[in-house]
């Protein structure tokens, strides 16, 4: 039985996978940390959870923290996230810029990249960086 939960890809399966595969199972990824990030840390509660949550998740607010990150990608890692920038996206939402959807984009893209490789653990080092100060 396969367990989702410590997936690890091997790299020729994690290619094979578009741009806007890897944000697809990014944008879960950064969702959970960022769920984690608040009912841990104590930042909202109740309705104010919710609240707290989607404006963390709104593709304004990540391309603002994926700024944070940018100088400590590996070259790997900064191929990735071009790549996801770079994704044929089809429709923008309205309360976002194309450059932020395209950065947010990025972001998810390469949260979904270090997830399917098993590295959460550099996973969590960008989003902690993310976080510093919020």
């Amino acid at each position: 039985m396969t367990d989702y939960f410590a997936v690890q890809l091997p790299p020729e399966q994690i290619r094979s996978i578009s741009s806007i595969g890897l944000a697809h199972i990014g944008d879960a990824v950064y969702e959970l940390l960022v769920r984690t990030w608040l009912c841990a840390g104590g930042k909202a509660t109740g309705k104010g959870l919710h609240r707290a949550a989607v404006a963390l998740v709104c593709a304004p607010r990540q391309a603002e923290l994926a700024e944070k990150i940018l100088p400590l990608l590996t070259q790997e890692e900064q191929d990735v996230f071009r790549r996801g920038r770079n994704a044929n996206v089809h429709s923008i939402p309205a309360h976002a810029s194309r450059a932020q959807y395209q950065q947010a984009t990025a972001l998810e893209a390469l949260l979904g990249y270090l997830y399917l490789q098993g590295r959460r653990d550099r996973a969590n080092e960008l989003f902690c960086r993310m976080m510093e100060g919020e």
